[in-house]
This record gives C-alpha cells, structure tokens and sequence, in this order.
C-alpha cells in the first residue's frame, strides 16, 4: 500500500521539475531557442507570461523565472524587434493566476526541450 503512495510523491516531485520555466535572455539570435516578441495588448499574445521571484514557483505554463546564467536555464530567449519574426508573443501580467496560453497551438514551443 505504501509503495504507489511514495510512487506517486516522486512522480509529482520529478514532473515540478520537467515543467518548469527558467529562462534566461541572450544577446544574439543564433543563441536562442525561442524568439519571442512582447505584443501591447493581452488579446495579441500566444502566452500571458508572469515573472516569478523564485525558481520554485515557476512550475506551471507562463510562470517564468529568471536565471543568472545561460546553463541554468530551460530555454534561452531572445526578444526581437518585430512580431514577424518571433516564434513566440507574449504578454507581461500583473498577476500570477493570469499567466497561461492563450493559444494552445504553441505550446510545443516550451515543451519540446523539458521532455527528455
């Protein structure tokens, strides 16, 4: 009987971790994974993003942390310029419960690297 309850526990601890969003800004396109472009409005945006204060709460879609160094990131960004070149919009939320995707089309786009 205890066996699938500590099953269970490790399972929950191992999928925080494969889910989770630090990310981290570079300085040249060549070195990201994702381009990702800030749009103004909410309504434009393919993920509503919320930048987390600690590593530990950045366990859910559009929860973002922000790492000091590139190799401790999930995924490397790099914002550009115009919406026609980025993989990714996004739209900055004031509030946690906010962050999610708005188009679910893109999700493969934080996913592909985690699930190793």
């Amino acid at each position: 009987m205890k066996l699938p309850i500590a099953s269970s526990l490790i399972l929950l601890l191992i999928s925080s971790n494969i889910f989770s969003q630090k990310v981290y800004k570079v300085d040249y396109e060549s070195q990201a994974d994702i381009k990702v472009y800030v749009v103004s409005y909410e309504s434009q945006a393919d993920l509503n993003v919320y930048m987390v204060q600690y590593e530990s709460q950045a366990g859910k879609d559009g929860l973002w942390y922000n790492v000091a160094y590139e190799n401790q990131a999930d995924f490397k960004l790099y914002f550009v310029q115009y919406e026609s070149q980025a993989d990714l919009k996004i739209y900055f939320v004031d509030y946690e419960s906010q962050a999610g995707w708005k188009n679910n089309a893109k999700q493969y786009l934080l996913k592909f690297k985690n699930q190793k």
